[in-house]
């Protein structure tokens, strides 16, 4: 049994204000992964979740999906999808059950009983099946299963998966968006992701008996706690911090029998716009570019002798833009005292405050999109609670919980799940 897996597509997003729709970014890698998925010819496509960047996609993200799945039906291939954080998963599941019928799985909103795909045998070995697990919070389930006491992401998926009568003597995936770690422990993360870190975490051993465990949420693709269970990582670099994974692309999934080695390989897909990091002084970055012939990039120069003038920014833009590249940001990354630091520091820096730090969480998510009053008020709410910055800093996990759980009624309210 063989299958793609990929997760975190985010259809639709803008990166530092160019949109990757607009710039062709999605659609050609859109129809790179549909040449290679038919070269590959697995027995199922799995997509876990965040489909879209936002709750209420635009119509070309919508279009864009819709192209995607209409070509894998064409080649006979099941698409299982879950829906993220990111997704409205009520909107993502309209249509769920006529798309079935075309082996089409949307699985949007968490239930009691979670949604179940078994896809034939086809080579012997026995029937596979996808347990579909749209993104889980604890008062998701506390509601689902009448009980308060669920309190934390980890007891949420726990209750949730005991409850379903899986026969693991046979082979199984779990297909799921969430933030999964071991031994509390997480990979460095990329910068384009939305929830702070330490929320929502669970241990990857929730999943143990599962085959192959299918993650999405965490845009690097790398393995959690034992190699089955996997994030794919997004299929672009969503941000430049993603830079370091050495190609992206989808997982291609080899399932043999029941209790071997699973073969994981990674199909890579080089994006139209290849992302790259510069960092130097001016001279240094003057020099090297000036003979570089790379094309078609988007660029971040961070230059670390001297400020950036508008002089210095039209010489990079109009030197990059004669190689069709697209200085996305440029910055200085020299201290006052003359010396190179980790970022643009004029003297000393001001703390964000909570409300700062939520309006911040609230842009990311919402693509830049400023929060109304209504949002700002929940905002100084979740502020009043910490009971001032002492707090603040010594609670800072169960804040960074609190205003995650918040941000989630907002967007759902918007959303109107």
């Amino acid at each position: 049994m063989r299958f793609l897996h990929l997760a975190d597509l985010h259809l639709g997003k803008s990166l530092y204000g160019v949109s990757l729709i607009d710039n062709k970014d999605q659609e050609y890698w859109k129809d790179r992964f549909l040449e290679k998925t038919e070269e590959i010819k697995p027995d199922a496509v799995v997509i876990s979740g965040d489909i879209y960047d936002r709750n209420a996609p635009s119509g070309q993200a919508v279009m864009l999906l819709d192209s995607m799945l209409t070509r894998l039906e064409s080649m006979e291939i099941p698409v299982l999808i879950i829906a993220g954080n990111h997704d409205s998963g009520q909107k993502l599941s309209f249509g769920g059950s006529i798309l079935a019928k075309r082996n089409i799985y949307m699985a949007g909103v968490a239930d009691k009983e979670i949604c179940r795909v078994t896809i034939p045998e086809k080579d012997g070995l026995g029937d596979v099946t996808f347990w579909l697990i749209p993104y889980l919070f604890p008062a998701m389930a506390a509601k689902l299963f009448e009980d308060e006491s669920i309190r934390d992401y980890e007891t949420a998926m726990r209750r949730l998966l005991e409850s379903q009568n899986i026969d693991f003597s046979r082979r199984n995936v779990a297909v799921a968006h969430q933030n999964v770690t071991a031994q509390g422990k997480e990979a460095r993360r990329g910068g384009s992701e939305s929830m702070a870190g330490g929320v929502g975490q669970m241990d990857y051993r929730v999943f143990d008996g599962f085959d192959y465990v299918a993650l999405g949420h965490i845009h690097a693709s790398y393995h959690v706690g034992r190699r089955q269970v996997r994030y794919a990582g997004t299929p672009l670099c969503y941000h430049f911090d993603e830079t370091r994974q050495p190609q992206k692309g989808p997982l291609l999934v080899e399932l043999g029998e029941k209790g071997t080695p699973v073969t994981i390989e990674t199909v890579a897909i080089p994006p139209l716009h290849p992302m790259r990091e510069i960092r130097g002084t001016y001279e240094e970055i003057k020099s090297r570019e000036e003979t570089n012939r790379s094309t078609k990039e988007y660029v971040r120069i961070v230059i670390t002798d001297r400020r950036v003038t508008p002089e210095i920014s039209r010489f990079f833009r109009e030197l990059l833009g004669k190689r069709d590249s697209l200085v996305m940001e440029l910055v200085s990354d020299l201290r006052e005292t003359g010396t190179r630091g980790q970022g643009v520091s004029a003297g000393p820096q001001k703390e964000k405050s909570i409300e700062e730090y939520f309006a911040d969480l609230y842009r990311e998510r919402k693509g830049q999109k400023e929060p109304e009053e209504k949002d700002l008020e929940l905002f100084r709410f979740a502020a009043q609670r910490t009971g001032g910055r002492q707090q603040w800093e010594n609670g800072r996990e169960n804040m960074e919980r609190d205003v995650n759980d918040l941000l989630e009624f907002i967007l759902r309210q918007e959303g109107g799940q």
